[in-house]
C-alpha cells in the first residue's frame, strides 16, 4: 500500500468511526462532497433522512446534486424550496443569534437556518452538518495558489478560528447539530496530513480536498467526488438576495443612509444588501462596539476582533 493510498484508508476508517459516535437520523444534504460522505457513511447505520433547501426565487443547484446522492443511497429525501417572505424572517433571526451583519454569513446561515428548522417539523432532534472539512482539508479556493509553506500557515490560522453557525442555530430550534468532521480523533488525524495532499492537481485542475476525494473515488459518483466547493449561498440560491436589495434600495437612499450610519455610529457600510443586514442589526443589538478594553478594532464598524485575525465576523470586512 502506497502513501496516498494508506492515508485514504485512513480517512475512511477515522470518519466512519467519527460519524458511528455522532450517528443521528438526519442530515442537511447539499450535494457537495463533504454533506454527501457523511450521508453514505452514515447509511450503513441508520434510516436516514436528507434536508436540502433551495430559494424558490433562484436556481438552487444543491437540489439536484442531492437528489443524485439520495437516490443512489435510497435515502428519504426531503426537498423544500422557502419563499422571499420566509428567508426575510430567516435573515431576522439569524442575525439575533450569530450577531452579525456580514452578507456572506448571513446569506449562508439563513439557508442552514431553514433547513434545520424543517428537520425540526419532520420530528428531527439532531442533525449531521458537513462544517470543518474544508478548513482541515483547505477547501476554499483562496488556498490553491498558495506556496506549501503560505498554504501551511493559513490552515493553522483557519484551524485556530474554526466557529460554526450551526451549532448556535440548531441550538435555539432545539436540536443539536453534529460535526463528524470535528470529531477529535480525524481532526487530528486529518492535520496532520500533508497539505501536499490537500490541495492538489487532477485532470488538468486544481481542487482542494484532493486526499479526501481521492478517498471515496468508486463510493460516490464522480460527480459528486469531483464537484467544485459551492458556498451554501449559491448551492441553495441565497447569493440572489444581493441582486434583490439592489433592485429595491434606491442609489439616493443608499448613500444618504450610509452617510447617516457613519456619522452615527461610525459604521461603514459596503453595499446595499449589507445595509439591510445592518439596519435589522441596529435595531436588535444596537450600534456594534468594542467588548475589549484594549485590543484590535474591525476598521470598519469599530467591533473587537481577535489580534491575529484579519476577518470582522461582525461585519465581514477582509482583509483587516
Amino acid at each position: 500500500m502506497n502513501e496516498i493510498d494508506e492515508i485514504c484508508f485512513n480517512i475512511r476508517v477515522l470518519l466512519e468511526e467519527a460519524v458511528k459516535r455522532n450517528i443521528c437520523e438526519g442530515i442537511l444534504l447539499s450535494g457537495g462532497l463533504d454533506t454527501s460522505i457523511l450521508a453514505v457513511l452514515a447509511s450503513k447505520f441508520t434510516p436516514l433522512t436528507a434536508f436540502t433547501v433551495g430559494f424558490g426565487l433562484a436556481e438552487a443547484p444543491d437540489v439536484e446534486y442531492a437528489k443524485i446522492v439520495s437516490s443512489k443511497l435510497r435515502l428519504n429525501h426531503i426537498v423544500y424550496y422557502f419563499g422571499e417572505s420566509e428567508i426575510y424572517g430567516a435573515i431576522r433571526r439569524v442575525i439575533e443569534i450569530v450577531k452579525s451583519f456580514d452578507p456572506m454569513e448571513i446569506r449562508n446561515s439563513a439557508a442552514i437556518y431553514i433547513g434545520l428548522r424543517v428537520a425540526r417539523e419532520h420530528g428531527v432532534n439532531a442533525v449531521m452538518t458537513g462544517d470543518g472539512a474544508d478548513e482541515l482539508f483547505a477547501g476554499y479556493s483562496f488556498l490553491f495558489g498558495l506556496e506549501k509553506g503560505r498554504l501551511d500557515l493559513e490552515l493553522q490560522k483557519l484551524w485556530s478560528e474554526m466557529r460554526f453557525s450551526s451549532i448556535l442555530l440548531a441550538r435555539t430550534l432545539g436540536l443539536e447539530a453534529k460535526l463528524p468532521f470535528l470529531d477529535k480523533n480525524f481532526m487530528s488525524f486529518a492535520m496532520k496530513i500533508d497539505s501536499k495532499y490537500k490541495v492538489r492537481s487532477e485532470r488538468g485542475k486544481i481542487y482542494g480536498k484532493w486526499i479526501l476525494r481521492k478517498a471515496f473515488e468508486g463510493i460516490l459518483p464522480d460527480e459528486i467526488v469531483w464537484r467544485d466547493k459551492v458556498p451554501i449561498e449559491q448551492g441553495s440560491g441565497t447569493a440572489l438576495l444581493q441582486s434583490l436589495f439592489n433592485s429595491r434600495i434606491s442609489d439616493d437612499e443608499f448613500e444618504a443612509k450610509k452617510r447617516e450610519y457613519f456619522e452615527k455610529d461610525d459604521v461603514i457600510i459596503r453595499d446595499k444588501e449589507q445595509m439591510f443586514y445592518y439596519e435589522v442589526y441596529r435595531s436588535i443589538l444596537g450600534a456594534p462596539r468594542s467588548t475589549e478594553a484594549s485590543g484590535k478594532l474591525c476598521p470598519y464598524c469599530k467591533s473587537s476582533v481577535n489580534e491575529k485575525s484579519t476577518y470582522c465576523r461582525t461585519c465581514g470586512a477582509y482583509p483587516i
